[in-house]
């Protein structure tokens, strides 16, 4: 059981920050997820005590037991946002509530404490505040964030979850994902591989997840794709998911999105798409649909478009299909105006170049 508490940090700043100058250099050329920035959040949590010793702290190493339980039994949970530069200079995060309430939902499946939506935003605050100078200037580029949870208590016992955790967040300056303009995706139909089944941790951002899914990924490029495409674990059928990210598919004026049904991530990122849709008069609905209605869909011209999205790339136009026993491409293969337009609001959004009618936009600095 989670206990509440409002918890105060202890500010320790690095002696070895990084200067102007290497900042500058990384920042030129950030790539994804490869370098960090200067400090790091750490807060404890207890069995009995609650979440305890919240500390924004130097960037640096762990020193774990070999026998923490997170190294055997992967006891873990992830999350991913982003902050922002704005065209107006200020710096803000986006929607970071709803990734808060991801996360405890993740620890809920997970047998792991819930950490106050206040702390967990808190925290970020703390951290993009004290590193500011890390948000890129670059159109396009950000702050990644990453907040995750641990397992930390030691011992080889299997019969009860660990009763100490540590929650941490770590930041590192992004590239756009795309480089030369938006490039649609070919995508593989895993029909060996799942990535989640009924009742099992699909909704939960959990790393095991991701582990499982290296293989289908491989697969993917071993059969000249960018990624996969996840189906159904009865008779792989229904389409669910690309990677790691949600997809749409486009008929007419209508978005349609796979329902989600406890194997699916919740975007994020989806969410926002659901709720932008009705701003650009287009409809929306969310359910079922199978790789024969993608197909069929596809060759009547009465799909038109299919995209992708999540909080790295934003949104991603799948623009071919593979499968063991077909392959297909959507209308001639490049981003629809229907894509472009659904990424061009929601990025605006982010980045200030449009109005904020859902406050969504949070800002820090």
């Amino acid at each position: 059981m989670t206990i509440a508490q409002k918890l105060s940090f202890d500010v320790q700043l690095s002696d070895h920050a990084r200067t102007a100058a290497e900042r500058e250099q990384v920042l030129a050329n950030p790539g994804f997820g490869q370098v960090f920035t200067d400090h790091m959040i750490s807060i404890d949590y207890t069995e009995g005590q609650g979440w305890h010793d919240a500390r924004l702290m130097p960037y640096g190493p762990l020193s774990l037991d070999p026998a923490t339980s997170v190294f055997h039994y992967a006891q873990e949970l992830f999350e991913g946002l982003k902050a922002y530069r704005q065209v107006t200079g200020s710096i803000v995060m986006f929607r970071p509530y709803a990734n808060a309430g991801r996360f405890n939902r993740s620890a809920a499946r997970m047998a792991m404490p819930e950490l106050p939506e206040e702390t967990f935003v808190e925290s970020l605050e703390l951290l993009v505040e004290t590193d500011r100078q890390w948000v890129p200037t670059t159109e396009g580029h950000s702050l990644y964030l990453r907040p995750f949870m641990i397992a930390t208590q030691a011992g080889l016992g299997v019969n009860y979850p660990s009763k100490t955790y540590k929650y941490m967040a770590i930041a590192s300056p992004a590239a756009s994902y795309f480089t030369g303009g938006i490039k649609p995706v070919s995508v593989w139909l895993s029909t060996e591989y799942t990535r989640a089944a009924p009742g099992g941790t699909g909704f939960a951002k959990c790393g095991g997840n991701y582990a499982a899914a290296f293989v289908a990924q491989r697969e993917a490029v071993e059969h000249g794709c960018d990624q996969v495409v996840w189906l159904d674990s009865g008779a792989h059928e229904y389409v669910e998911e690309m990677g790691g990210m949600n997809l749409f598919f486009v008929f007419g004026n209508k978005l349609v999105t796979p329902s989600l049904t406890g194997t699916l991530l919740p975007g994020i990122t989806r969410d926002s798409i659901l709720e932008l849709a009705g701003d650009l008069g287009l409809e929306t609905e969310e359910r079922l649909i199978s790789v024969d209605e993608w197909q069929s869909g596809c060759e009547s011209g009465e799909l038109t478009e299919v995209f992708a999205c999540g909080t790295a790339a934003v949104i991603t136009p799948v623009g071919s299909v593979k499968g063991a026993d077909r392959a297909w491409t959507i209308a001639d293969g490049t981003p629809g105006p229907v894509t472009m337009r659904v990424r061009e609001e929601l990025v605006g959004i982010q980045y200030g170049a449009r109005p904020d009618t859902h406050n969504w936009v949070h800002k820090i600095v």
